[in-house]
């Protein structure tokens, strides 16, 4: 029988029994409360600028939210930030030093400050407008700001501040000329009066004057309807390049917010969905010194015209005949080196498809390709968003997926010479530059694709020395003076915590924080998830975590755990993001269960083919991935094939749905929760990427969206969603519901949780969420 229930409290099944004695068993009621009876881990490190304090969020007090913490190098014991630290001290983060690392500027409360190489601080404005963006410019003679939208300059020795630039939102108003019969009349007009025509020299002779005395305006930059962003000036003052955009006129959605304080239904403004129009940019040069505007024109870009592969499955089109256009391309940056003598721009095209990274001669507004990254899927990865990074006056560094795995990259802008400093099958993350610009430190998974540690490397390449030595997944962020990292460090079955660690190979953690695992959370025998691997039906190698039951229920029932986000890595040696799930795994494990959770195809941390293995199919090899992984455990694990589930939400939700649509008789029961139900109605940025847009490419979106498959129906289903849901819309639900409904199907549920978005807040939402689950569970599969 069909139900539609709202979130009432279940009084059965939230307690599965325990297979060990003598230990408290977990209940859903117990795992689901405020997280703040598990304990306390810390976050956001960040140390000083001047180096003596490290600064991180934390609430051993169990307060309401996190308070700042700090330590010393010399006092270890942590202690609450006074509200006077908070406000005096900066961010190493947010300064930006001189070029020779003696002075540095930063901006706080939209206040721009500069503190000398004496490590005397000046407070350089108090106004109602934020300044933002500072830059040392002229030879670090002044710092460059940003205000409403203009560049202004704080001249260091004079502390004069000039205004750079005069963006003026509208367009120039000019005078109309005069028409042929006005232009008669007023030289007739002179013609006639001897008196007129000496007062017009007159008048000509002291505007000239007038002219050439006068200092020179500061010229008018007019954005018509569009707005200024991402202002940079040149080291040497000379160039501004700023970026304008149009607000594309996409149609919002709305969601309806039932439960409020006022008892009127209200609307929320939403997002556009994927396919909507798309702000364009472009990028200008202001020339300061010949005081002229350049549009840095995008049609020399190499391969700007080209088509992406897909097309060939729409011949009715006609692609092939038609003029081809050039491809709409987004500019970051620019970035220029320390000299001030060459500048690159990040520029990618707006369907993905294509990065390329460019050196920009400003005094013409031309672009000369320095490398270009092309993938018929779409162009993403570890660091691949990240700018840029100049070592010398002639070599940047970057990062590429080109050998299949994001890794580091150094050219020689001027000869185009490109080496290949890290190699091998893993992933680079997390990059960072020394302040002499020799080392690369980066985070890598080289021994395990879920074993995450902190490595460095000359930036002239050759050996790499390794600084972590724990199994996990470590975190660092290094000191001012680079002797020292904070290492946010975890196991899969221990949550984060605090360490201090010397920047060398064979120097050890020293633990700050350790309050991640209260005492009641330490009571119970959390698993250390088996990492196992198993072979899917194309060959590939899959990653996933193996929860074993102490005692099998009779029935041998299993679980495939789904996570969430695609792009995301869970079958890693660190504390999951998805701490609920995998008490909750547990806790089934507990019960009876075995239980897999898979890094299945589109997961992050096994290079670029697994990334891409979703392209133009969701609900393909990636639901695959999870009919292997079931296939696995009936043969290795002794689990009756007539007896397994499945669960996840948001994209976990989605491959549940089509996994319980589109597999009859492979899952006898599947919750799935916050689920997308029709891609052509989730948002551009993610879905454009992998499916291309609806109206181009309606083949991969008809393919992945579970709304068409709706009839495959068999086994038993369960659909919770957050009714005010801002990203994963509750429409999604709703329509899938009335398509269930219109196809008479009858063994389905769905749950609806009035106050909830897409990641719920309230412990009893979670609660009555996971009590359906395991109560779905339990009478399906046990």
């Amino acid at each position: 029988m069909k139900k539609i229930v709202f979130s009432l409290s279940l009084l059965l099944f939230s307690t599965i029994v325990f297979a060990q004695k003598n230990l408290t068993p977990l209940t859903v009621e117990k795992i689901m409360r405020d997280p703040k009876w598990m304990g306390t881990s810390p976050s956001n490190p960040y140390w000083s600028a001047d180096g003596r304090y490290l600064f991180f969020s934390w609430n051993p007090d169990k307060a309401e939210s996190d308070s700042l913490y700090y330590i010393t190098l010399s006092d270890r014991t942590p202690k609450k930030a006074t509200v006077q630290m908070q406000q005096n001290i900066p961010s190493f983060n947010s300064i930006v030093y001189n070029t020779a690392k003696t002075a540095y500027t930063y901006t706080k409360d939209g206040d721009l400050f500069y503190v000398d190489a004496q490590k005397r601080e000046h407070r350089v404005t108090q106004t109602v407008e934020a300044e933002n963006s500072p830059q040392f410019i002229e030879r670090d003679a002044k710092i460059a700001f940003t205000r409403a939208q203009n560049i202004y300059a704080f001249d260091i020795a004079s502390g004069l501040t000039a205004q750079l630039t005069n963006f003026v939102r509208g367009t120039a108003q000019k005078e109309a000329p005069l028409n042929a019969q006005e232009k008669w009349l007023s030289q007739d007009a002179l013609r006639m009066s001897q008196v007129l025509r000496e007062r017009k020299a007159r008048r000509d002779s002291a505007e000239a004057i007038a002219k050439r005395s006068k200092p020179r305006e500061l010229r008018s930059i007019y954005t018509e309807d569009k707005n200024v962003f991402g202002s940079v000036v040149s080291p040497d003052g000379r160039f501004v390049a700023y970026r304008l955009f149009k607000p594309a006129n996409a149609k919002n959605t709305i969601v309806p917010n039932y439960v409020t304080e006022t008892g009127f239904t209200t609307d929320i403004n939403g997002r556009s969905k994927v396919g909507a129009p798309q702000s364009a940019t472009e990028l200008y040069i202001f020339d300061r010194e010949k005081d002229t505007v350049l549009l840095v024109k995008a049609d020399g870009i190499p391969g700007l015209y080209d088509l992406p592969d897909y097309v060939k499955d729409y011949p009715s089109k006609d692609t092939g005949r038609k003029k081809p256009m050039p491809r709409s391309v987004n500019f970051r940056g620019p970035v220029w080196n320390d000299e001030g003598t060459k500048a690159v721009v990040d520029v990618r095209s707006a369907d993905n498809k294509d990065r390329w990274i460019m050196l920009l001669d400003p005094a013409t507004g031309t672009l000369k390709n320095i490398d270009r990254q092309r993938d018929e899927a779409w162009v993403a990865g570890p660091g691949i968003f990240s700018s840029p990074i100049w070592t010398d006056e002639n070599n940047i560094l970057f990062q590429s997926e080109a050998d299949g795995y994001s890794h580091i990259y150094k050219v020689d802008i001027n000869t185009g010479t490109k080496t290949q400093l890290t190699k091998g099958a893993y992933e680079i993350s997390n990059l960072q530059l020394s302040k002499d610009r020799k080392i690369i430190y980066y985070t890598a998974n080289d021994l395990h694709p879920g074993d995450y540690r902190v490595y460095r490397i000359s930036v002239n390449g050759g050996t790499v020395e390794r600084l972590t030595s724990q199994a996990g997944i470590s975190r660092f962020t290094l000191s001012p003076d680079e002797k020292t990292m904070a290492v946010l460090y975890s196991y899969s079955n221990k949550p984060w915590e605090l360490y201090l660690q010397e920047t060398k190979a064979t120097a050890k953690l020293q633990q700050i924080t350790n309050l991640a695992m209260s005492e009641e959370l330490k009571s119970y025998p959390w698993r250390d998830p088996e990492i196992v691997t198993f072979t899917a039906r194309d060959g590939a190698t899959v990653y996933a975590r193996l929860y074993k039951p102490s005692t099998q229920a009779a029935t041998k029932p299993a679980v495939i755990f789904v996570h969430g986000a695609g792009y995301l890595q869970n079958v890693h040696k660190g504390w999951s993001t998805y701490f609920r799930e995998y008490m909750f795994n547990n806790l089934l494990a507990d019960g009876g269960y075995t239980v897999l959770d898979i890094d299945y195809r589109g997961s992050e941390g096994y290079g670029r083919n697994w990334r891409t293995g979703i392209y133009r199919h969701m609900g393909g090899k990636d639901l695959d991935d999870q009919v292997d992984g079931a296939n696995y455990l009936v043969k290795t694990h002794n689990v009756d094939p007539k007896r397994i589930g499945i669960y996840g939400g948001s994209y976990g939700g989605f491959m549940t749905l089509m996994a319980m649509f589109t597999q009859p008789g492979v899952f006898a029961a599947g919750a799935g929760l916050r689920s997308v139900t029709d891609w052509a109605h989730y948002n551009h940025g993610y879905t454009s990427n992998i499916l291309n847009e609806p109206y181009n490419d309606s083949l991969a979106y008809k393919r992945s969206s579970p709304i068409y498959y709706a009839e495959g129906l068999k086994g038993h289903l369960l659909m919770c969603h957050g009714m005010v849901d801002q990203n994963v819309h509750f429409q999604d639900i709703v329509r899938i519901t009335q398509r269930l409904i219109e196809l008479g199907k009858n063994n389905w549920e769905l749950a609806v949780y009035p106050v909830e978005d897409h990641g719920f807040v309230d412990p009893s939402s979670w609660t009555d969420e996971y009590k359906r689950v395991l109560k779905l569970f339990e009478e399906v599969l046990k």
